[in-house]
């Protein structure tokens, strides 16, 4: 089956108001950033975003937040991101904090159709007792917190009950797909895009570059085709450095190779 469609425009164009997504990245690391851009081309309100972090200030996810698409997020780290936390703190916004490594095996949970598992992180504190502020109101007042979660004990140690997560769309970015839609990440661009991909009903995929069903080995493939519905090639444009960091040159030595010079760089 050829899942390869002509334009991101035709890729998220039957995504309506109200959708979930679940989104790959990591920071603006593995972002499937032409997407993104196509739904704020396309119009969706009213959106509920999973992703580890909600957009970087303007860019990656961070533009369906200053265009006020997005009415509720559930992500692990949501402080790089100033216009999220404004919306946040003004009632303009939910927001579901989650432990990332939670995050991950919630979506992998629902990926796999399993509903709920156990893990001992959050053991002891608000995110197993309950009491985070999911939603303010206009004069900055907590009126929605999160509920408590059940705790068992096994082998003498506590565990929190935590719940799958399933989207209705899944967003994400692979180095490269094949027509089936079988797609392989790029070092640490893969993070949560297979994740995303798995949890959803119906799974976009922006590739890099695009092969014929056979070229990419077996066990190359991060993300079999069978998760994915659709593949948009959107070439290797469109990746953003978010945080460069450098250090000091000794006197007299030489410039580094271009691109060396950041620690972090979207892949």
């Amino acid at each position: 089956m050829d899942k390869v469609v002509a334009s991101t425009a035709d890729a998220v164009a039957d995504i309506s108001d109200g959708s979930v997504l679940a989104v790959g990245g990591f920071g603006l690391c593995g972002v499937p950033i032409a997407l993104i851009d196509a739904l704020l081309a396309q119009g969706a309100r009213n959106l509920t975003t999973i992703s580890n972090n909600c957009g970087v200030d303007d860019q990656a996810l961070g533009v369906l937040l200053y265009a006020g698409r997005i009415t509720r997020t559930i992500s692990s780290f949501v402080g790089g991101n100033k216009e999220l936390a404004r919306l946040y703190l003004s009632g303009e916004l939910e927001v579901e904090l989650t432990p990332q490594g939670t995050l991950a095996e919630r979506l992998r949970a629902g990926g796999v159709g399993i509903p709920a598992f156990y893990t001992p992180t959050g053991v002891g504190t608000m995110v197993a007792e309950g009491g985070i502020p999911i939603r303010y109101d206009a004069e900055g007042n907590v009126v929605q917190t999160s509920e408590p979660k059940e705790v068992r004990v096994f082998d003498g140690e506590q565990y929190v009950l935590e719940t799958a997560l399933t989207a209705d769309f899944g967003l994400v970015r692979a180095e490269v797909g094949d027509r089936q839609g079988n797609l392989r990440f790029h070092e640490s661009a893969r993070n949560f895009n297979p994740l995303a991909g798995m949890a959803a009903a119906i799974t976009i995929a922006e590739v890099e570059r695009l092969v014929e069903p056979g070229e990419l080995r077996p066990e190359d493939v991060h993300l079999p085709g069978i998760f994915v519905d659709r593949v948009v090639v959107v070439g290797p444009e469109g990746k953003n450095i978010e945080k460069r960091t450098t250090r000091p040159r000794p006197a007299g030595s030489a410039p580094a190779a271009a691109g060396t010079e950041s620690t972090e760089e979207n892949r």
